[in-house]
């Protein structure tokens, strides 16, 4: 193990102001789009579809992130990095991997970010699942 492992608050405020920088990348990537299409065209796109979009737009988001020095916009700004356990940057399988282990993490009533409180290393379950972890950058 390697890095010094930032706290439960730490990432949960890092994870709340993420969720502010998402909606400006979810407005321009997904809102306009359909909008567009919806005023411009009256075309509605079935509700699948929305989710399948917007599942996407972040997934592409954090994945591009990620695999580009370990950091989101919001855990640059936190000094929060991505590594594997080993302090390796993660490989793309890994990447793809929490990015969809995160989701019902965190939209199951948060059971995988309560998971943190329990983990011996505080981390949360999808990293725990997925092989990687969250340590304080180091400068």
């Amino acid at each position: 193990m390697t890095g010094r492992l930032p706290g439960i608050v730490r990432r949960v405020a890092c994870m709340l102001y993420e969720s502010l920088l998402l909606l400006g990348v979810l407005s321009i990537t997904f809102m306009v789009p359909h909008l567009l299409l919806g005023m411009g065209f009256r075309i509605a796109l079935p509700g699948w579809m929305l989710v399948a979009h917007v599942f996407l737009v972040l997934g592409a988001y954090f994945i591009w992130y990620w695999s580009h020095g370990g950091q989101t916009l919001a855990m640059q700004t936190w000094k929060i990095q991505l590594t594997t356990p080993d302090g390796n940057p993660p490989s793309m399988m890994r990447l793809i991997l929490r990015y969809v282990l995160a989701w019902p993490s965190t939209i199951y009533f948060g059971v995988g970010l309560m998971w943190a409180v329990f983990d011996r290393d505080r981390q949360f379950l999808h990293d725990r699942l997925a092989g990687t972890r969250l340590v304080f950058k180091s400068t």
